[in-house]
């Protein structure tokens, strides 16, 4: 009677999949973040992963982990399953759900930007439900459930150039008359973006020193409105202040606008077919009018 050897034990997809993000990320904090997890379980899927297989993965120092000779030679063909099976769910989901799209973009795009263009998305296609989510940077669309990403930054196709200026409230504009006398006001910054006021001081003031003084805000929406309010002056960014200047609460008290190098841009990890809810709100989003 014909004995059948036991069958080899299976690895556990989660312990993979910890694997294969920290070695690609180099980071077992960084994979803690993209796989929605904790720094300790990242490192105790690896340990579990390790064990099993009898072979380290990575080397331990002080400063870091690193991919031990094993670890190195089996990454990339992990890296490619996972971008397969990442691009089969993403298939799966949008034709199970083909009229819902996914969209990440930065808190301040999504409540000053996409939020005024809503009602008329929703009005020409009601059939079609948008889901926002709002984050600091970019998710791996590779990865991650998203359909569109919208962020400032180099990659995907431009819906509007990235063009900065100080903005206040009408009344406070009325005491400036060149940019000297921001040195007299609070002039209010976002974290994410403190570097904006020194790219615009070096062309509208050129070979002086400028430092901004005021309340720094996390949420650039915040200081959007603080400045509505008559709080200081704020590095206004076009896209994301357009509506406030359009209904007179922000004004612009200097002629000096200056274009960065980044947009805003949409990006999607794959092809957009023709006709999909996807490729109509992005259309849509692009100013190209509505396809049929």
């Amino acid at each position: 009677m014909a004995v059948a050897p036991p069958r080899p034990k299976d690895l556990p997809l989660s312990a993979l999949r910890a694997f294969e993000a920290a070695a690609r990320l180099e980071s077992f904090a960084a994979a803690a973040v993209e796989l929605g997890v904790t720094p300790g379980a990242v490192t105790a899927q690896v340990k579990g992963l390790e064990a099993a297989l009898g072979a380290a993965l990575f080397e331990r120092a002080a400063r870091g982990v690193r991919l031990t000779a094993v670890g190195a030679r089996a990454l990339p063909g992990f890296v490619a399953a996972f971008d397969a099976m990442a691009g089969a769910v993403q298939v799966l989901r949008a034709e199970a759900a083909p009229a819902t799209v996914h969209i990440a973009t930065l808190p301040a795009l999504a409540q000053l930007w996409l939020s005024p263009r809503l009602p008329n998305l929703r009005a020409i296609a009601p059939e079609i439900a948008v889901s926002i989510t709002a984050m600091e940077a970019p998710p791996n669309l590779k990865r991650a459930s998203y359909d569109l990403s919208l962020f400032p930054g180099t990659s995907g196709t431009l819906v509007a150039p990235e063009v900065i200026f100080p903005v206040c409230a009408p009344g406070l504009a009325a005491r400036l008359r060149q940019p000297e006398d921001l040195a007299g006001v609070a002039c209010l910054q976002d974290a994410s973006w403190a570097e904006d006021w020194a790219v615009w001081a070096a062309d509208a003031m050129p070979g002086q020193r400028f430092v901004p003084r005021g309340p720094v805000f996390s949420l650039y929406a915040l200081a959007v409105e603080e400045a509505a309010g008559g709080a200081g002056v704020l590095m206004g960014h076009e896209a994301l202040v357009a509506g406030h200047m359009a209904r007179g609460a922000l004004v612009a008290p200097f002629g000096t606008r200056v274009t960065l190098a980044r947009g805003l841009r949409l990006w999607s990890a794959r092809p957009l077919r023709p006709g999909t809810a996807v490729q109509r709100v992005a259309a849509f989003l692009l100013g190209q009018g509505w396809p049929a």
